[in-house]
């Protein structure tokens, strides 16, 4: 067992000591995310509910559930989490055939397992714990991944029955980052380049075939709206949402049109508060609010990847692994929700961590966010006591 694992968490800082990016971010976005959210939601909440201040409420409710997963993860040791892998795993896949029978269906697609007080979304988990997996198994097979292939294939197969239940949902852009996520952590063990070339030749041909599973038809006119989202037969169907998307980010200028007066977010862009929450900050807020929030996503997924790799010098590889998945996960859903919001990627249903409204995936968020922590701990600690041992 690592020795910092046995290392409780500490109760407080010297006092003098800079304060943690990590959790200053952290405030920062969950602040964000609760004025803007709720502004963008305002008007919505009201006529569907009677209260305009619902979805605050709400997520008010799941930022106090995600702090306090958060607090409880910091005192977990993550050797647990590395024996956990397999379990874990097993409940993802469980969850993700459940919610395909008794999920609730909404536009057409079965993510949902509605629990009374909010709506579980299981790939939320999916995704973490699939990172955790792989860690885990890459630190026990490190060695027969770079030389074997059966090692390779055997992972990949297991993260394919993960990845396949979330396609039947369907929700392509979870799968499709946790993809991306999972063949990156494989980069950063070490396998050799011809290897991971046979491999993304695979998984170019798996999505080719996926692709023709769909109706020709239906991609031409996907893509055609994804090109042209304004034009005459698509800016009032499949091309709406990034029109006005777009329409808000042209309003709001460099400085925004100032807090809480977007038009957008009154019934004329769907999902304001959710998968466009981006765009009401564009024109509340302006190109400054938005370059703020990409800072601050700069800041959580640079600091990730400066933990992960002082975790792999320390030798603890399954910390590292942890640390570049998470880093990556946080990076693939703020680049993506960013390019869809602005009409560099096909519209998808990501939504934007800590700020889009949301149990689930701010939840996993906080809990991500609260490893990144823990593995930053453990690393420190290590460091500390190997430098105060004798040589």
């Amino acid at each position: 067992m690592n020795m910092a694992t046995a290392v409780k968490m500490p109760q407080a800082e010297r006092s003098g000591s800079p304060p943690n990016l990590l959790l200053v971010v952290l405030c920062l976005l969950l602040t964000i995310g609760l004025l803007m959210m709720t502004s963008a939601s305002l008007e919505i909440a009201g006529s569907q509910y009677g209260d305009s201040f619902y979805y605050f409420k709400r997520q008010l409710l799941f930022v106090g559930i995600g702090l306090g997963v958060l607090v409880i993860t910091l005192h977990i040791p993550m050797r647990f989490w590395y024996r956990m892998g397999y379990p874990l795993l097993l409940v993802s896949v469980c969850l993700l055939w459940l919610v395909l029978y008794v999920g609730k269906n909404v536009g057409g697609s079965v993510r949902w397992l509605d629990l009374g007080v909010f709506n579980l979304q299981p790939s939320e988990m999916a995704k973490v714990f699939v990172v955790l997996f792989t860690a885990a198994y890459l630190e026990r097979h490190i060695e027969k991944v770079r030389e074997r292939w059966l090692a390779l294939f055997i992972l990949l197969g297991l993260v394919s029955v993960a990845v396949g239940l979330i396609l039947l949902e369907p929700d392509h852009g979870v799968s499709g980052i946790m993809v991306v996520t999972v063949f990156c952590m494989i980069f950063l063990a070490g396998i050799k380049i011809g290897r991971l070339m046979v491999m993304l030749t695979l998984g170019i041909v798996a999505l080719v075939s996926y692709a023709q599973m769909k109706s020709y038809e239906y991609l031409i006119a996907r893509f055609q709206s994804f090109l042209e989202p304004c034009a005459p037969e698509y800016v009032y169907s499949s091309g709406y949402q990034l029109c006005q998307a777009l329409i808000g980010f042209g309003r709001g200028e460099w400085y925004g049109v100032g807090l809480g007066s977007s038009i957008q977010k009154l019934y004329f862009l769907p999902e304001a508060h959710n998968d466009f929450l981006l765009a009401i900050i564009g024109e509340e807020l302006g190109l400054l609010g938005v370059a703020a929030v990409i800072l601050l996503f700069c800041l959580l997924v640079g600091k990730g990847f400066s933990i992960a790799g002082k975790a792999q010098q320390s030798g603890n590889l399954f910390n590292g692994f942890v640390a570049y998945g998470i880093s990556l996960l946080f990076a693939g859903y703020s680049l993506y929700h960013i390019g869809m919001n602005i009409g560099l990627l096909p519209t998808k249903g990501l939504t934007l961590p800590f700020l889009s409204y949301g149990g689930s995936n701010l939840i996993m968020a906080c809990f991500q966010l609260a490893l990144l922590l823990r593995i930053q701990f453990e690393t420190t600690a290590a460091t500390r006591l190997s430098q105060r041992l004798p040589a």
